[in-house]
């Protein structure tokens, strides 16, 4: 997975019926590269469904949580690029002190969500989390 992929699955996150030339444009990639990509990803299971989320589902949406991350040494370039891959991580942070990324993840239930922190912890060059789960959000924009 590269930078690409990464830009395409953000914006399929977003609009997941976005037009292959608005993707192409957004990425500036080709519409050929954008289509061959996003069948890649389907292909090989990056890609699992496409769907919609009501705003009864937003409103109501599963687990969602800040996961703190330690990263050992020189490994942070690719432990990020291990995280963007993940669709539960809708947003990375990288900080200073003493954590050096905050991840955002949302998942459907706490079984799943336990699976992708257990998938998290499991990253070479991770060496601790603290997670946070949220429970309620009263402003959601400034």
């Amino acid at each position: 997975m590269d930078d690409l992929d990464r830009d395409l699955l953000g914006a399929l996150r977003h609009n997941a019926r976005m037009p292959l030339s608005s993707l192409a444009a957004a990425t500036g990639a080709s519409r050929a590269t954008v289509t061959a990509r996003i069948e890649r990803m389907v292909a090989n299971g990056t890609i699992a469904a496409f769907t919609i989320r009501t705003g009864h589902e937003i409103r109501s949406s599963g687990v969602r949580a800040i996961v703190m991350i330690e990263v050992l040494g020189k490994l942070a370039d690719k432990v990020a690029q291990q995280l963007r891959g993940m669709p539960q991580v809708r947003a990375l942070h990288s900080t200073n002190g003493r954590w050096d990324f905050i991840a955002e993840l949302e998942d459907r239930d706490l079984a799943t969500f336990d699976e992708t922190l257990r998938r998290i912890r499991l990253i070479e060059g991770i060496n601790s989390t603290e997670t946070n789960i949220l429970l309620k959000t009263s402003k959601t924009s400034f």
